[in-house]
C-alpha cells in the first residue's frame, strides 16, 4: 500500500519522490491531482503515460508562492492592463481554485503545456498541497489523477482504485471541499476569457475584473487550456442528462441509476409514478441527491463521488439532473454534459 498520511514525514518521502523524477498524487481543494516536477520531462512524459492523456491536452502547474509564478509564466510580456488585472486576481482569488492561462517563460518544457506558447498555472487552497509543492520543486504539474476521460477523484481510495500500483505514492488529505476542478481564465489574449467553468464562480471573477467572456460555443481538437475537450469526466457507465422538468417526469427503470440535485426534485419524481409505493426492493440504492436542500456548494463537493458510487454498484445507465445555472451550477453542469458527450461520440 503506498497510501501516506500527511504527517511531516510523508510529506517528506512524496517531496522526495517528487524531486526523483516520480508520480504522486496528493490531495488539492477541488480534486486529487497526479503530481511530476514541473520542469522534469522525464515526469512529465510519465504523466502523460500513466494518464492515458493525449500530449495535445495541456497540463496545469501548481505552485505554493506567488513568487514563483515569475519563474514559469513570462510576466513582462503583458500589457500593463492585463499585468494589474493579474495582480488583482492573485490578491483576491489565490490561492484557490482559479487556473490562469498566462504566456510562458521559455524554461517551461514544452511537454508541459502542448507546445503551446501559454502555460496553466495554479496557486491551490489546500495545506497537503501547499506544503508538498514547497517541499519539493515549487512547480508541480498535475493533472486530476484518474485515466483520461475518466471520473475525476475526489478521495485517496479514488486513485488507489484506478492509478494505485502506478504511482510512488498518494497522499491522503481526506475528501475535497469543493469537489469540481479550478475555473480557467485565458489573461494571455487580452479580454479575459473563461475557456472552462469550474471552483471559481464567474460571478466572483466578474466581481473584481467587470464582464469577462465565457467559454466558446465551439469546442476544437487541439485544445488551449486543459479540459476544454468535449467528451470528458466521464463514468463508465453511460450517463443521460435531463432538465428538471424532464427529470421528474422519467419513467422507473429498474436498472437505471438516477442523480438527483436535491430532495424537492427526487420527491416530485416519486411522486409522479404510477405505483411509487412500489419501487422494487434495492431500488432507492440507486437513487444519489447531490445536496438534500439544494447548496450548489455540496452538489459541487459530493458530484464525483456519487458518480463513483453509481459506477460501482452496476447500473445499466445513470439518469442525471441539470443544476440551476449559477454559481457552481455552471461547473457542475459543464462537468455532466462532457459525461454525457463521452457516449454520444463513443457511437
Amino acid at each position: 500500500m503506498n497510501i501516506l498520511a500527511p504527517s511531516d514525514e510523508g510529506l517528506q518521502r512524496a517531496a522526495e519522490a517528487l524531486r526523483a523524477g516520480l508520480l504522486v498524487a496528493f490531495p488539492t481543494e477541488t480534486v486529487y491531482g497526479l503530481g511530476g516536477d514541473g520542469f522534469n520531462p522525464h515526469a512529465l512524459a510519465r504523466i502523460f503515460a500513466v494518464k492515458g492523456r493525449p500530449r495535445f491536452d495541456p497540463l496545469i502547474i501548481h505552485i505554493a508562492e506567488r513568487d514563483s509564478l515569475e519563474r514559469i509564466a513570462a510576466i513582462p510580456s503583458l500589457e500593463p492592463a492585463v499585468r494589474n488585472k493579474l495582480d488583482v486576481l492573485c490578491a483576491c482569488l489565490w490561492p484557490g481554485p482559479l487556473t490562469l492561462i498566462l504566456p510562458k517563460q521559455p524554461e517551461v518544457p514544452d511537454l508541459a503545456t502542448s507546445g503551446l506558447p501559454t502555460v496553466a498555472v495554479r496557486f491551490p487552497d489546500h495545506r497537503v498541497a501547499q506544503q508538498l509543492i514547497r517541499r519539493s520543486t515549487g512547480a508541480v504539474a498535475a493533472p486530476s489523477a484518474n485515466p483520461f476521460g475518466y471520473l475525476s477523484p475526489t478521495r485517496a481510495e479514488h486513485v488507489q482504485e484506478q492509478l494505485g500500483d502506478q504511482l510512488a505514492f498518494i497522499l491522503d488529505g481526506g475528501p475535497c471541499s469543493i469537489g469540481v476542478e479550478s475555473t480557467v481564465l485565458d489573461l494571455s489574449a487580452g479580454s479575459p476569457r473563461i475557456l472552462r467553468p469550474g471552483g471559481t464562480p464567474r460571478e466572483r471573477i466578474e466581481a473584481i475584473l467587470g464582464a469577462v467572456e465565457g467559454p466558446s460555443a465551439e469546442q476544437g481538437r487541439m485544445p488551449h487550456s486543459p479540459g476544454q475537450l468535449k467528451s470528458h469526466y466521464a463514468p463508465r457507465t453511460a450517463l443521460t442528462l435531463h432538465r428538471r422538468e424532464e427529470m421528474i417526469l422519467l419513467p422507473y427503470e429498474p436498472s437505471a441509476g438516477y442523480l438527483f440535485f436535491d430532495r424537492r426534485s427526487r420527491d416530485a419524481w416519486v411522486q409522479g409514478l404510477d405505483r411509487p409505493y412500489d419501487l422494487e426492493p434495492g431500488g432507492t440504492s440507486r437513487i444519489r441527491l447531490l445536496s438534500e436542500g439544494g447548496s450548489l456548494g455540496e452538489a459541487a463537493a459530493r458530484l464525483f463521488d456519487l458518480l463513483h458510487e453509481l459506477d460501482k454498484i452496476g447500473v445499466s445507465r445513470i439518469r442525471a439532473e441539470r443544476v440551476p445555472d449559477a454559481g457552481l451550477g455552471p461547473a457542475i453542469n459543464d462537468r455532466l454534459s462532457r459525461a454525457a458527450a463521452a457516449e454520444v461520440l463513443a457511437h
